[in-house]
Formats: structure tokens, C-alpha cells, sequence
């Protein structure tokens, strides 16, 4: 494997961590890279997709944090999910620098 091709595959990641600018960045980020490199390498391929579905879990549960904010549970969701969302994405963003593939714990597979 190419050292180009761990960059983008940690790229894939750490884009994720623009939602704490942009708050659609934690989608937008890792689809872009996702979408440019994808027919390009099959590891940079398989974090994208990694990413896309661990974030995209995290902004269901922060739509669900919002709407159970009325009862403050919400608020605590909307915490861990901010919190999860950041730690996940630079342990995968190491695994991926160093050639390895990481699979998120508890992300919904939407996109195979």
C-alpha cells in the first residue's frame, strides 16, 4: 500500500472534524474525499465509507438529541454524540495512517 493512499484514507477521517466549524462538514468532508478517491483505491474506499456511515449515525443522534431536549436527556445525547464523533475519528484517522482498516463500533452500514 502507498503512503499516498493512507494519507487520504486518514483524510477521510479527520475531514469529519470540520462539523466543529461547518456543522454539516462531519458529512460533507469525508463524502467529498470519499466521492474524488473512491475509484482510486480500495482502502481509501472502505474509510470513506467507514466515515460516512460513523457520521452519519452520529447526526441521527443528534437530531434525536435535539428532540428529546425538551425532557434534558437531549442535551446529554447531544454531548456524547459530539464527544464519540471526535474520539472515533482520530483513532480511525491513526489506523488509517498506519495501514490498518477500522471498523467503528456502533455505526449504522447504510452505505455498502
Amino acid at each position: 500500500m502507498r503512503e499516498e493512499e493512507k494519507t487520504w484514507g486518514m483524510l477521510c477521517h479527520l475531514l469529519a472534524l470540520t462539523g466543529l466549524v461547518i456543522p454539516i462538514g462531519v458529512i460533507v468532508g469525508p463524502l467529498i474525499m470519499w466521492l474524488v478517491k473512491k475509484d482510486e483505491s480500495e482502502f481509501v474506499d472502505y474509510h470513506g465509507k467507514e466515515s460516512l456511515n460513523f457520521q452519519i449515525t452520529m447526526m441521527i443522534g443528534v437530531v434525536i438529541g435535539f428532540i428529546t431536549s425538551i425532557i434534558f436527556i437531549g442535551f446529554i445525547i447531544i454531548t456524547a454524540c459530539g464527544l464519540l464523533s471526535i474520539i472515533f475519528a482520530i483513532i480511525a484517522a491513526i489506523k488509517a495512517n498506519e495501514g490498518e482498516r477500522y471498523e467503528y463500533p456502533f455505526a449504522l452500514r447504510l452505505i455498502k
